[in-house]
């Protein structure tokens, strides 16, 4: 008895907390419930039979509105069940997801970044230059999307080669040792309208640790090439003990030359095409 529908986004997710609200043919509201956090409606108060305008909202998302219509049913009272389905809302100042499929990092158009605290006042700014990625987006569940990424440790730049030339020592990347920094995701959760949390290992200077990335899509388009791309923001942060990375020159009053933490800044573009290797 009563009302059931799913609200969906136009790329699958899930709309937690949308407000379902039901008005007769001459306007009243007779029902109002919320939606759960897999954006299901199950409300079991009985409908009159009748027509019904099924009107749908939620915080980021264009309002829909759509038509149920109740018959019959058999309990005393003679109430129905309106089952709306699915209803699909667009994102307001949002956009919707890459379509299906593999897609490839672009490295000319992309950059990986780390920053670091120096001497406890300032920034240091470092990329790597040389680096390969694939992405592969689900058809049905967003969150089996895959990710996969390899830079090289000794394509470090900060532009210093003093400072450089350091970084790929021992201290810290041992870019001899270990010469490759990869990721490779276990999951995508969704954070938000566009944003996502991408659940991954990183392997760095041999040392394999979860890692988390804030994802943001920042939009999906053709390219003056005859292609298609998206474009990706993602940061994280890392703890330089956690992958042995212990080395530190401690200054005065207790003030460490590098800071222990590291953020990391992707700023990524992936055009349509190619896939990824074989687990």
């Amino acid at each position: 008895m009563g009302l059931t529908a799913k609200i969906r986004t136009r790329d699958g997710w899930a709309v937690s907390h949308a407000v379902v609200t039901v008005t007769d043919m001459t306007g009243t509201q007779v029902l109002r419930v919320e939606a759960d956090e897999e954006g299901a409606v199950r409300d079991v108060t009985p409908l009159a039979p009748g027509a019904y305008t099924v009107i749908v909202t939620a915080v980021g998302y264009a309002p829909a509105a759509s038509s149920a219509i109740v018959t019959a049913g058999g309990t005393p009272s003679g109430g129905g069940r309106a089952e709306v389905g699915t209803v699909t809302l667009a994102r307001q100042g949002g956009t919707e997801l890459p379509p299906p499929g593999p897609w490839t990092v672009d490295p000319a158009h992309s950059t990986v970044g780390a920053v670091a605290r120096h001497l406890g006042i300032s920034s240091v700014r470092g990329r790597f230059t040389e680096f390969a990625a694939a992405v592969e987006v689900a058809p049905d569940d967003i969150g089996k999307s895959r990710v996969e990424a390899v830079i090289r440790a000794d394509s470090i730049d900060t532009g210093n080669a003093m400072r450089d030339g350091h970084l790929k020592s021992a201290d810290f990347l041992d870019v001899e040792r270990f010469p490759e920094i990869t990721y490779r995701s276990t999951g995508l959760t969704a954070a938000g309208p566009d944003r996502w949390t991408v659940h991954g290992e990183l392997s760095l200077h041999g040392v394999v640790r979860p890692v988390d990335l804030d994802l943001a899509h920042l939009g999906t388009g053709a390219d003056p090439w005859g292609g298609t791309r998206a474009a990706f923001r993602a940061t994280a942060q890392l703890r330089r003990e956690d992958f042995a990375m212990n080395y530190n020159q401690v200054v005065q009053a207790g003030i460490a030359a590098i800071g222990t933490t590291l953020k990391v800044e992707l700023d990524i573009q992936v055009v349509r095409g190619e896939s990824l290797p074989q687990a």
